[in-house]
């Protein structure tokens, strides 16, 4: 708990310096697309994914956090934060330049410039492109898209595409061999878009060299949960 204490704070004074000097209108949220409960085989977890934000139309500060804790470990089997700027660079995408650090418990820390591209793809798919860069490098692609069923019910599908461009045996990854996440979870707007509850799926799985530190490992690989969780925005 004081990893995620000291990265809070580490946020919060970081966004206090990025306040607007000028007569600019001041924006700030919160925003949780995954916060749940996963049920596996034989592992349970909580998992988290959010974003704050504070800037103007022109230049946004954002603290991200994800992580899952397992049920029963006594750990983070991940915990990633990230402080980066967004600004934009077209009608629809902003670029991005930042800092992530990755701090599980029982493994070493890491940390990466980031440099990435977010925004809306034609047809409204949300995407989220970073490379991260450092002794350890790896790119991330990130995807949903909302279907609106009622004005109230959602399904979203998402997936999440990692490949690591060099190995990081620590971690059981392997340049080049990626791992890939996919989801499809049910929501339905309670208050507004702010409370969403939602269930739905998920499923992990990993390829190539990084499959094969895993099984080395004697963990398994290709994991399928359950979900229950609740959308937050405000």
């Amino acid at each position: 708990m004081n990893r995620m204490r000291n990265a809070a704070l580490a946020g919060a004074m970081a966004m206090a310096w990025a306040l607007p000097t000028q007569a600019e209108q001041l924006i700030y949220g919160f925003q949780a697309e995954q916060l749940e409960y996963r049920q596996g085989d034989g592992e349970d977890s909580f998992v988290w994914d959010f974003d704050a934000l504070i800037g103007t139309d022109e230049q946004k500060l954002v603290w991200r956090s994800e992580g899952e804790r397992v049920q029963g470990a006594g750990g983070f089997e991940t915990l990633e934060n990230q402080l980066r700027l967004q600004f934009p660079v077209s009608t629809f995408f902003d670029a991005v330049v930042g800092i992530q650090a990755s701090t599980p418990d029982g493994l070493p820390d890491r940390y990466n410039a980031v440099l990435g591209l977010k925004g809306l793809a034609p047809q409204w798919f949300e995407i989220d492109a970073d490379l991260y860069l450092s002794d350890n490098s790896f790119f991330r692609f990130e995807g949903e898209y909302e279907a609106m069923l009622t004005n109230r019910l959602i399904l979203t599908p998402n997936l999440e595409l990692t490949v690591p461009l060099q190995d990081d045996l620590a971690y059981d990854q392997a340049a080049g061999g990626a791992t890939i996440e996919a989801g499809l979870r049910l929501s339905y707007d309670l208050i507004d878009r702010a409370v969403s509850p939602y269930i739905g799926v998920n499923y992990e799985r990993s390829y190539g060299g990084t499959a094969d530190l895993i099984r080395a490992a004697g963990d398994e690989n290709g994991t399928f949960s359950v979900v229950f969780g609740t959308k937050l925005m405000f």
